[in-house]
């Protein structure tokens, strides 16, 4: 007996079978179109042996799966597409290098060569034995949902100083000359909390004590819901013995009912749950939490509430402690 129906779906369940194979279409089209060149490519010499170089998202069709950063043509380094900036170490002083970023997909596809960009590292100096001073009044605004605008006091040095860094919380994410005072960030979330220090450098790359800290929130799109995150975070530490006691306050937002516990995160991780023992506080909250590390131990530290639906809601502004000596 003749059947051609039952030919035809057994080839389709073969073809199916295959990585390669559409179902019952033929070998499936290879990804051979290469990424975007990225844009925007920047590089600033944070001392004099290393380059922050900086550049601005490309596309393709499949889409971005990393970067790879040339000097002088040769690969000196490789993020992934989250990341649109790396350092470039172990540079020689008082030299002219040249950078150029590509694109790359999951196919292996590279885009063409960005424009090149040059910078000159600065002399090596000897003399150079002080930190700068941290720089002052750090004030910040949020242009729009995706970009801020940062300013600052100029720091000094006793020989110069060579570039300014912002970082977000605790991450470097930007570079500016050290003859500016001015930054613009951009590719931020809506209606995000941000925290933002800046350090300066030197030519000896050493750092200054970071400046004030700035919060800045983002406009929410349209149509997004209000955000969950604590406002207000103040921490005050004092020492007890051996101990330490930071005593923490914030003011909790408006989620529509009640909040019934708090994350709190230290250095980015985890460290408790805040339940309270009663009824959960109204407006202003309250906690004290222990520590026993040595004199001098830094934290970072934001929470978090746990919101009426049982889901864990926004972060808060981050703040730093440095336990006394």
């Amino acid at each position: 007996m003749h059947r051609p129906h039952a030919r035809a779906a057994s080839a389709c369940s073969a073809a199916l079978l295959l990585a390669a194979l559409t179902a019952c279409g033929g070998p499936a089209e290879a990804d051979t179109e290469n990424p975007t060149p990225p844009e925007g490519v920047t590089a600033q010499a944070g001392s004099a042996t290393s380059v922050h170089v900086m550049w601005e998202r490309a596309s393709d069709d499949e889409g971005v799966v990393g970067y790879d950063v040339y000097r002088e043509g040769k690969k000196a380094a490789s993020v992934d597409a989250a990341k649109l900036m790396t350092d470039i170490e172990g540079l020689t002083a008082s030299t002219v290098h040249t950078f150029t970023v590509r694109a790359r997909d999951a196919a292996g596809n590279l885009s063409a060569p960005s424009a090149a960009t040059p910078v000159t590292t600065p002399a090596t100096a000897p003399t150079d034995v002080k930190a700068p001073t941290g720089p002052s009044k750090l004030r910040g605004e949020a242009d729009s949902g995706r970009t801020v605008t940062l300013s600052w006091g100029g720091s000094t040095d006793d020989v110069g100083v060579t570039s300014y860094d912002i970082y977000q919380e605790d991450s470097r994410i930007h570079s500016v000359s050290g003859t500016r005072t001015t930054a613009r960030l951009t590719g931020l979330r809506p209606g995000t909390v941000y925290t933002f220090t800046v350090r300066a450098r030197d030519a000896a790359d050493r750092s200054s004590p970071d400046s004030n800290a700035v919060d800045l929130t983002t406009p929410s799109a349209p149509g997004d819901p209000a955000s969950t995150a604590p406002t207000g975070l103040r921490t005050k530490t004092t020492a007890q013995g051996e101990e330490f006691l930071v005593d923490l306050s914030w003011d909790q937002p408006d989620t529509g009912g009640t909040i019934p516990a708090y994350q709190l995160f230290l250095n980015g991780k985890l460290t408790t749950t805040i339940v309270w023992g009663g009824t959960p506080p109204v407006g202003r909250a309250t906690y004290r939490l222990t520590l026993t590390d040595p004199p001098g131990t830094r934290y970072s530290l934001k929470i978090r509430p746990k919101l009426p639906d049982g889901k864990w809601g926004d972060f808060s502004a981050q703040r730093t402690v440095v336990l006394p000596g």
